[in-house]
């Protein structure tokens, strides 16, 4: 069976990868129970560096308008480059919680 895909990113997530469940809805935001996606863990931290809590739950609740925005593009193309067992710290300024 493949490994399945970071729905992000692309690239697959094989079981040694650093990896995490985000919810398409930040719990904070009333996602609790809701919808959650497997990513790398890198790709769920940038995620959470350059988007708000509020952001996710108003603009962002699925993996393709995360992708599609420009912040990430950047991001995107370089993780692209990388292996999937890739991780590193985000470069981001932190978990942002508005």
């Amino acid at each position: 069976m493949a490994d399945p895909l970071c729905p992000l990113c692309l690239r697959p997530i094989p079981p040694e990868a650093k990896q995490s469940l985000h919810h398409l809805i930040p719990r904070l935001k009333g996602g609790k129970g809701g919808p959650v996606v497997r990513l790398h863990q890198i790709c769920h931290n940038e995620i959470h560096a350059r988007f708000t809590e509020a952001e996710l739950a108003r603009q962002f609740s699925t993996p393709e308008a995360l992708r599609a925005d420009p912040r990430l593009t950047g991001f995107l193309d370089w993780v692209a480059k990388r292996p999937p067992t890739f991780h590193a710290r985000s470069a981001g300024k932190g978990r942002r919680r508005r």
